[in-house]
């Protein structure tokens, strides 16, 4: 039995480090992680014909490499206004942002979607971690490699973070000055949600079990060698799901929304991935952000309360909140309801990216 056990275990370690490896490649002479990209076109959403597209890799202030999407509008020239793009949590570049990012494009934007440190395309080991500290960090990376661009203006550069991305975007805007407007849409704060639970459910007691379990699975990654998978969307929903999860479901496990890379789609995160989320608070300086932010958010979406509560954090004339009314989460995922406020995100840019 335990010849058995130890075979099945070297098995699965075999097949989580072929899931770390897909990708990616050895480091370079410049000791950077070399990552292997798609050529194909392998979107969720169609490519369009109005915008030049490539691949591109940047490094953020860790040492990891990451993988973006280059979005150009065609038949421009000179310095043009840039956006960096990334969500939802769990999402890959392929999804949401790319959208985001394409559409941008289109109404004369440089725009990037990358991927997260560690999943998707990025570099980074193990992988399908998330870290509210290197995640922050990838948006300011992701800037960092907007301003080495030739055709880009570094004077007028802003964000987009979807979902758990919002958060992250809303948290380097507190950081980094060169963001000179952020927009978060459909945001969820990560940490806020893993210490308190939904609508704050989680008490001191809840975050205690919750702190006991998650490092019990630590001992018991640290004896396998390998960290465990937390799980995704099921691949068939239980009758009693919650309406917010069978949206989830509709984008991520459907032809809608579905991709290979996509945690959410497949196995999800690490099972011990929120364990820094528990400690360290994102959004602590949100007041402090001078910069104009604009946070888009469903009426009916389960999570608007964390824009909600955001904005009221939010100092200054150039903070904006948006309801797009009778809209739930993932209506702001794609263009299947057709309410992404695009045109509002335009000109939410072309005023503050001056």
């Amino acid at each position: 039995m335990n010849a058995i056990k130890n075979l099945i275990c070297s098995y699965l370690v075999c097949l989580l480090a072929i899931a770390a490896a897909q990708g990616k490649s050895e480091k370079g002479s410049n000791g950077m992680e070399e990552l292997k990209l798609t050529s194909n076109w392998d979107k969720v959403f169609p490519k369009s014909s109005k915008v030049e597209h490539r691949k591109a890799t940047f490094t953020n202030r860790y040492g990891i490499t990451l993988a973006a999407d280059i979005y150009t509008p065609k038949e421009t020239s000179g310095k043009l206004p840039a956006i960096a793009v990334c969500g939802p949590f769990g999402a890959v570049k392929e999804q949401v942002s790319g959208l985001y990012a394409q559409h941008m494009a289109e109404r004369g934007f440089l725009a990037i979607a990358f991927d997260p440190s560690y999943t998707g395309e990025s570099g980074g080991f193990p992988r399908y971690v998330a870290s509210p500290d290197i995640n922050t960090e990838d948006f300011c990376a992701a800037v960092d490699f907007l301003t080495t661009l030739e055709n880009v203006d570094e004077n007028r550069i802003g964000i987009i973070g979807i979902c758990g991305w919002g958060g992250m975007a809303v948290n380097a805007a507190a950081i980094d000055t060169r963001i000179k407007a952020t927009v978060a849409s459909t945001m969820y704060d990560m940490s806020r949600v893993t210490a308190r639970g939904y609508f704050d459910s989680l008490d001191a007691s809840g975050r205690a079990k919750l702190r006991r379990e998650l490092n019990a699975q630590r001992t018991v990654d640290a004896k396998a060698g390998f960290p465990a998978l937390g799980g995704g969307l099921p691949d068939v929903l239980p009758p009693d799901a919650p309406q917010f999860v069978k949206d989830y479901f509709d984008y991520y496990k459907t032809p809608r929304g579905y991709h290979k890379r996509s945690l959410n789609s497949n196995g999800g995160w690490n099972k011990t991935s929120a364990l820094s989320f528990l400690n360290m608070p994102l959004l602590s300086y949100a007041s402090e952000i001078e910069s104009a932010v604009l946070l888009i958010h469903g009426e009916k979406a389960h999570s608007r309360y964390f824009s909600e509560d955001t904005f009221k954090m939010l100092k200054g004339e150039n903070k904006e909140l948006m309801i797009i009314p009778g809209a739930v989460h993932v209506d702001l995922y794609d263009d299947k309801s057709g309410v992404i406020p695009y045109d509002k995100i335009q000109l939410f840019f072309e005023k503050n990216l001056k």
